[in-house]
């Protein structure tokens, strides 16, 4: 039995704990360019990403957890560990970005932010395909104004949405049980 496109939809799934190798140049070109395929409302192209690896992984460590404290965020000790050897296997983070471009006032903030969304949802399905795991996380100081302006998002003209770290998944995860679309249907409105 083949798999088709849609078998690969189907059985996407986070995988936050990757280790080396990350995505060859090769991946990482094909992963990004996917993102380019995302609706885009005015074809704004809001969608900002800054690669983060090897060394710089641990200083971003170091500044998300400082600044998550330094804003009376609480990060255990424990926590801290953790999210350290977390982020010790990790290949390739991936910070990601809405550019809001007050140029422009016909288009909402709000699809910007849904474009920028779907763009890494095709990164995701784009890692997948191609192998390898991937997690979107807005975890590890998304919210904390040090860490969007270290990496350059300032406030004023970005939103900061997180992280999503690539490599080649740590363990064999089994399928995830999805739950029925019927579910989540109402039928047709038909205004009556």
């Amino acid at each position: 039995m083949s798999v088709t496109p849609l078998d690969y939809l189907y059985t996407r799934r986070s995988v936050k704990l990757v280790q080396e190798p990350g995505p060859s140049e090769e991946q990482l070109a094909q992963i990004l360019q996917a993102a380019m395929s995302a609706p885009d409302h005015g074809r704004l192209r809001p969608w900002r990403f800054k690669l983060i690896r090897g060394a710089a992984i641990g200083r971003l460590a170091d500044l998300s957890i400082a600044a998550t404290r330094a804003s009376g965020g609480t990060i255990t000790d424990v926590k801290e560990a953790s999210i350290r050897r977390w982020l010790a296997k990790v290949p390739l983070l991936i910070a990601v970005a809405c550019h809001l471009d007050h140029e422009n006032t016909k288009i909402p903030e709000e699809e910007r932010m849904l474009s920028t969304g779907a763009a890494v949802m095709n990164m995701l399905n784009a890692a997948h395909m191609l192998g390898l795991g991937a997690f979107w996380s807005t975890g590890l100081g998304t919210y904390a104004d040090e860490v969007t302006d270290a990496l350059g998002f300032d406030a004023l003209d970005y939103r900061f949405m997180g992280f999503v770290n690539v490599g080649t998944p740590v363990n064999v995860l089994p399928p995830m049980e999805r739950p029925d679309f019927h579910d989540f249907l109402t039928e047709e409105w038909t205004g009556e």
